[in-house]
């Protein structure tokens, strides 16, 4: 039963005030079919409009069952229209990218989360439409899209329908169609109540109420009542108001159609997301790539390692000590170290110079390192053909040396030099081993040099009786500060150097140290990229934004449509933030492939390292999927927020 009383509403239309409904009192008892009449303005849509819970009255009261409805929240209001009400309405509001079936079951989302179709094509059958049930409403005539829309108001099986000039945009046939249609559901049952304006329309109804100036004028009775028991399927509707994640789902497959129903406009909202992860991606790559380059150099230098040199680098070189001595490291410090250092796993000691190196009719200039049996494990350059020499042949200043790729390249033009005899100025060398590739750190050739016994070198190659460094290797990362202070400390009192000299006569570097400065310049570039290029996904997210609002106005109808069949603020704002969602994701997706494309053109024709990871991947997806949440958020709040009755008269 459906009761009002004493109801009021007032609609504001600049200064003035209009009275659509004054002091309105009735009752329609359940099974009735009455037809509300009265000329244009006379307030029987309004009236309608009420009673259908489309609209609130200003004042008065409105029970359904016996249940105040004033009091429900617009939530509440919602599964009361789906569960208890269908609507059939005189402009059809059938969505044009769906077809017959697919209306006719759309209420079915929002009250079980799921398009039955099945059960639709039951209720067109039982409009005598089962063979057209695949025909979209622009290939259906004005009586069948009525029908499905008489179809779409019973698929939820209300207790009372509403018609809102159900014939008035159809011939003469069609009209008496319709009619038959709801005399045939006032009998099985059902409560129909139609507006119209036609007075040989509402006299096919059981009750005919007339209206003018918003108040009803006369109440006649035109055929007996037959009596129905009472319904509680309100009560039980405005408790089933609550969120169902299954509708998720289906608000996802709504939101892929809505998107694909517009696609230039959907592709154009993507683009700027494309463009944005796209971007995002390919600077991180760029950047990772930039600093796993950086970490290979360094890890070909050694790992642990303190390197130990004569002077400072304000002085350029070894210091000249006030006696007129010059304090330059030797041999017998590096043994020193290595016996009473502690934690110092292994100790070398180095000299350079260069050296013109001839094979045959061929030469070259390079670099000479002289260096202990230790130096190819503390420097990673243990030979991947040959051998390295042994600390007998050092002893023993052996003629033996292990050469660089370059070396290979230009005396034996690639062809494997193992046994072979080579002159260093002039001196014979046999070579017994090749140092890995290391290619070029931007500042030499780390391929163009060639490796000695240190005694060797010292002796018979460079005449120096003292070594250029000392490299220490420390046994863990947590004791270099210890291992650093100790030999600085051990090699000053074997020097004999003052307190005021001490800063300068040695400096001892750690190569951890200058890792990880190079390591965190590369971070920051590669922040600072990716911070410009996040500016592109803000943009893209504004463009979302845009065309999310445009997307509103252009299906407010829609949305006024879709709350009248029982969707929830929740169902409208969750659709359209999928929509949202989707064209970041997707043009995410997009996004990362251009960045792949991107990384590897820049690889193959700039010759940049580029890496690119899982996180960055992550990253900008759920950059991209946050950019869709948070500007699609105030469009989907603003659809939501639409009256019911507003959005469905908008034009």
């Amino acid at each position: 039963m459906l009761e009002v009383k004493n109801v009021h509403k007032r609609y504001v239309m600049g200064e003035n005030v209009v009275h659509a409904l004054r002091d309105v009192s009735l009752k329609i008892e359940d099974g009735d079919f009455v037809a509300i009449m009265g000329p244009s303005g006379s307030g029987k849509s309004t009236l309608m409009h009420v009673l259908g819970l489309l609209d609130v009255p200003d004042e008065g009261s409105y029970r359904i069952d016996g249940r105040e409805a004033s009091g429900l929240d617009e939530d509440q209001l919602a599964v009361l229209r789906r569960e208890v009400i269908g609507f059939i309405f005189q402009q059809f509001h059938l969505l044009q990218r769906m077809s017959a079936l697919e209306n006719v079951a759309l209420p079915l989302l929002y009250s079980e989360g799921k398009l039955d179709l099945d059960r639709a094509r039951e209720a067109l059958e039982r409009v005598g439409l089962g063979n057209r049930v695949h025909h979209r409403p622009t290939e259906l005539s004005g009586g069948q899209q009525q029908r499905v829309a008489i179809a779409r108001s019973l698929i939820n099986r209300p207790t009372v329908i509403f018609a809102d000039e159900p014939t008035g945009n159809l011939d003469s046939t069609s009209e008496k169609e319709i009619m038959a249609t709801l005399r045939e559901l006032n009998a099985s049952g059902i409560t129909v109540v139609i507006v119209t304006h036609e007075d040989e329309i509402g006299r096919q109804a059981k009750r005919l109420i007339r209206m003018r100036d918003g108040a009803v004028q006369s109440d006649e009775r035109l055929s007996p009542l037959t009596p129905h028991p009472d319904s509680t399927r309100a009560a039980k509707a405005i408790q089933a108001a609550g969120f169902q994640v299954r509708h998720f789902v289906q608000h996802f497959v709504q939101g892929i159609r809505s998107l694909a129903a517009n696609k230039v406009r959907t592709a154009l909202s993507m683009l700027g997301i494309l463009i944005g992860v796209g971007a995002v991606v390919a600077m991180l790559a760029l950047g990772r790539g930039a600093q796993r380059a950086i970490e290979e150099q360094l890890s070909s230098l050694g790992s642990n390692l303190l390197v130990l040199r004569s002077g400072s680098a304000r002085s350029g070189g070894a210091v000249r000590m006030e006696s007129g001595a010059v304090s330059r490291l030797t041999s017998e410090d590096a043994y020193a170290i290595g016996e009473r250092v502690p934690h110092v796993r292994d100790i070398g000691a180095n000299v350079t110079g260069r050296g013109q190196v001839t094979f045959l009719n061929k030469n070259w200039s390079t670099q000479v390192i002289g260096g202990s049996a230790s130096y190819a494990r503390m420097r990673a350059d243990v030979p991947d053909v040959g051998r390295f020499f042994t600390e007998e042949e050092n002893r023993a200043r052996t003629r033996v040396a292990v050469i660089g790729r370059t070396l290979v390249r230009e005396l034996f033009e690639g062809k494997n030099p193992i046994g072979e005899s080579i002159k260093i100025n002039k001196v014979s060398f046999q070579v017994i081993g090749l140092l890995p590739a290391k290619g070029s750190n931007g500042f030499q050739d780390q391929d163009d040099r060639i490796v000695l016994p240190v005694l060797t070198a010292m002796h018979r190659l460079l005449g120096k009786d003292y070594v250029d460094y000392i490299d220490v290797e420390v046994d863990s990362p947590l004791n270099t500060e210890e291992v650093q202070a100790s030999v600085m400390e051990l090699i000053n009192k074997r020097h004999r150097i003052s307190g005021s000299r001490e800063d300068e006569a040695f400096q001892i570097r750690n190569l951890a140290e200058i890792q990880a400065a190079l390591s965190s310049s590369t971070r920051i570039m590669t922040l600072l990229l990716s911070v410009i290029a996040a500016i592109s996904l803000l943009v893209g997210g504004i463009g979302i934004m845009n065309i999310m609002l445009v997307s509103v106005t252009e299906r407010t109808r829609e949305i006024g449509l879709r709350k009248a069949v029982g969707a929830r603020r929740g169902d409208i704002q969750a659709q359209f933030l999928v929509e949202a969602v989707v064209v970041s994701f997707v043009g995410g997706f997009f996004g990362v492939l251009l960045a792949w494309v991107a990384a590897f053109l820049i690889s193959v024709l700039a010759g940049w390292a580029t890496s690119i990871t899982l996180g960055s991947v992550l990253l900008a997806f759920g950059f991209s999927a946050s950019v869709g949440v948070i500007f699609g958020f105030y469009p989907a709040r603003k659809a939501a927020s639409l009256a019911p009755i507003d959005a469905l008269r908008s034009d």
